[in-house]
């Protein structure tokens, strides 16, 4: 019989993809975990803790209603005018119950700050289509009660089943050229790391904005000729990509909201993992 930590009941929106499925992973052993799938995939339309959930033609109510969560974890993805509509749907549904978010964000809701790193109260501000839209959802959710949102920043999250990791993998296998970004500084870290986070937050009842990358900075080019020699001992053709002629930082870096020490991680660390 499974034994549950607590009375909470988690609600995974987006529970198919990388991250959500990490997360469902991780929780389910302790929590009531339930999650949604786009597409019908792997059996999930047999789990009965699963629904299916099609961002642009249903509505999420009808499962904030069936799951009654205490938690709502949104991994989301799809088209941008859809997710805001659903979580508009979903701050309605957190100002009239005994309800929370996580919602996880990304570091591009900085993109356009290049000079420095980004730390959880700066303002937010991008250029791109990608970070003003996370930044729309962050600012409607963060006019809630402050008890309801937990605002998760992340940089690029990779691990073996990630989508970059896949992309580089195929490239390899075809013989193509990978994209570095030989000045772009950023920080990283893996789907695990995450998942271990969020089940700390979730059990120290945590609120507010969490920045959760690797400790340290990287150049993106030099990460990633790393992480190709992790993947073959092949030659690997790279394409260099110059966006800025200068160092151009997209990393998001904690100082109000930090994490015990055996939940930080370096990039370092993030290397070994992926070499296991």
């Amino acid at each position: 019989m499974q034994k549950f930590e607590s009375k909470h009941k988690i609600l995974i929106l987006g529970a198919s993809g990388f991250l959500g499925n990490a997360l469902y992973k991780e929780l389910c052993s302790y929590f009531k975990t339930f999650g949604t799938y786009c597409t019908p995939n792997n059996g999930l339309e047999n789990n009965k803790h699963f629904f299916q959930y099609n961002i642009e033609e249903d509505d999420v109510f009808e499962i904030l209603e069936a799951v009654k969560p205490s938690i709502i974890i949104s991994t989301l993805r799809g088209d941008f005018h859809a997710q805001i509509i659903a979580h508009q749907h979903i701050a309605e549904y957190l100002h009239s119950h005994d309800c929370k978010i996580i919602f996880f964000s990304s570091a591009n809701a900085f993109d356009a700050y290049s000079k420095y790193p980004s730390y959880e109260l700066d303002k937010t501000l991008s250029e791109s289509i990608y970070g003003h839209f996370k930044i729309k959802i962050e600012n409607m959710l963060l006019r809630l009660t402050k008890k309801k949102v937990v605002v998760v920043r992340l940089p690029m999250v990779l691990g073996s089943q990630s989508p970059r990791i896949k992309e580089i993998k195929q490239h390899i296998q075809d013989k193509t050229a990978v994209e570095i970004f030989p000045n772009l500084i950023m920080n990283v870290t893996t789907d695990s790391k995450v998942t271990q986070q969020i089940h700390y937050i979730i059990n120290q009842n945590k609120t507010g904005i969490f920045h959760l990358g690797s400790t340290d900075l990287v150049h993106h080019d030099e990460f990633f000729t790393d992480i190709t020699k992790l993947l073959t001992d092949n030659k690997v053709s790279f394409k260099h990509v110059f966006t800025t002629n200068e160092d151009r930082y997209l990393a998001v870096l904690p100082k109000f909201n930090k994490l015990p020490k055996h939940l930080q991680i370096t990039s370092a660390e993030v290397l070994s993992e992926l070499d296991k």
